[in-house]
């Protein structure tokens, strides 16, 4: 199962339709959502069902999936995003997707891949359990203060 949270691209009006992939919500009848507005991130994260964040790795969001020890998946684009990828992935908080080292593209197979190892791989298993580490450092007031 999945929730994926799709936001429309710069320059898209309220009205004009983000686009899926074809065949898409056909292949994915049944097993996931797709949001194209304002989603609950808290709740959600909150949620049992939820094992893992893929994310682009904004501080903010990394510390909320830490503090509700999800396995963290990271595909970053810009600003900040690679130095906290970088520094997650140097202490084996977070997985980092590869990329293409020609022109730093991804495809939907590295994704995948990087999915399963997080999520279902024994490989896997150090960031699994490195993010519950984790969440006691980030959740300790008095280290905090």
């Amino acid at each position: 199962p999945f929730f994926w949270v799709l936001r429309k691209r710069r320059g898209l009006t309220d009205t004009e339709l983000i686009e899926l992939p074809d065949g898409f919500e056909e292949r994915t009848k049944g097993r996931g959502v797709v949001c194209t507005s304002w989603a609950p991130q808290l709740k959600i994260l909150n949620h049992d069902s939820v094992g893992g964040f893929l994310t682009h790795s904004g501080w903010s969001l990394v510390v909320e999936a830490i503090e509700f020890e999800r396995a963290l998946i990271l595909l970053t684009f810009l600003a900040d995003q690679g130095l906290n990828a970088r520094l997650l992935e140097e202490k084996m908080i977070a997985y980092s997707i590869p990329r293409h080292e020609r022109d730093g593209s991804f495809s939907r197979d590295l994704v995948a891949e990087s999915l399963r190892l997080v999520m279902v791989k024994q490989e896997g298993k150090i960031y699994r359990d490195k993010v519950k580490e984790m969440r006691g450092l980030f959740g300790d007031r008095d280290r905090q203060d």
